[in-house]
């Protein structure tokens, strides 16, 4: 069964929150098909993010995660299973 999460989603979620210069979501579930997380659909498990945001500037590595994280939460209190992340 399927999260209901699409990459549309996400995208609207970090440009909403996180002022993006740079924003790329992509959905890869499919390429996870039959690993932990995924389901039968072959979307709306596992996404990759590229972001670059001024909010970004002066914190860590992790501060920048957090962000990201932060802003998708209910996303992933609904199903997302995987987020790999690319701080740009």
């Amino acid at each position: 069964m399927s999260t209901g999460v699409t990459a549309g989603d996400l995208r609207l979620r970090l440009a909403e929150l996180l002022a993006p210069t740079v924003l790329d979501v992509l959905d890869e579930s499919a390429a996870h098909a039959g690993h932990a997380g995924a389901d039968e659909s072959g979307f709306g498990t596992h996404f990759r993010v590229r972001i670059a945001s001024p909010l970004f500037d002066g914190r860590s590595r992790v501060a920048r995660h957090r962000l990201v994280y932060d802003a998708l939460q209910d996303f992933v209190d609904r199903g997302l299973h995987a987020l790999a992340i690319e701080i740009l």
